[in-house]
């Protein structure tokens, strides 16, 4: 079953920027859609994260793709590391992607050590979207991060942190959808 995971970012909620919209258009193509609160989002962790999201009765296969935005993108890949079972996620999305703590107390506890083999053998497919002015990452995290993990990168400019911070338009994400249509063939 197609089934889609949406992790917010830091300080956010599943009812933040575009991620609803998301929601919406996934479930429309028939998806079964988990968009969940994280747990102490305001000082995200890898370990709290992860065990929420292992717990958290959502049933990760072959036809799960999943959507992260900024610390949501790292909490993705913290998660390929331990995903339980033999089976590789179709895709991953990775909005605004970060490597290191950005020099942000509060992200300590979400950057984990990353092996990129590891990772790279639990999803088929890894598209990074990152803007060439995002104000919080440099786009050279982002650079990093497809290049290990053999991914393409989607660089737009002049579109901030992809957030209602950069503009008012970040309610929907339309080359978001297109880019999950265009890799689960979806129409």
């Amino acid at each position: 079953m197609k089934n889609a995971v949406i992790l917010h970012g830091t300080d956010a909620s599943p009812d933040d920027h575009w991620f609803r919209w998301l929601q919406g258009e996934l479930e429309e193509r028939g998806y079964s859609v988990w968009l969940p609160q994280l747990p102490g989002a305001e000082r995200p962790s890898a370990q709290r994260y992860n065990k929420f999201l292992l717990n958290g009765g959502f049933g990760f296969n072959e036809d799960t793709i999943l959507i992260g935005h900024s610390s949501g993108a790292v909490s993705i890949l913290n998660l390929l590391q331990v995903l339980p079972g033999n089976f590789m996620i179709k895709a991953s999305f990775l909005v605004g992607a970060f490597r290191g703590d950005l020099g942000w107390n509060a992200l300590k506890e979400i950057v984990e050590p990353l092996d990129f083999d590891k990772i790279k053998s639990r999803c088929g497919k890894f598209i990074f979207i990152h803007s060439d002015d995002d104000p919080y990452i440099p786009l050279s995290d982002a650079k990093f991060l497809a290049e290990k993990l053999g991914g393409e990168l989607v660089v737009k400019k002049g579109e901030g942190h992809f957030n209602l911070e950069a503009s008012p338009k970040y309610k929907q994400f339309p080359l978001l959808l297109e880019l999950i249509d265009r890799e689960t063939g979806n129409t």
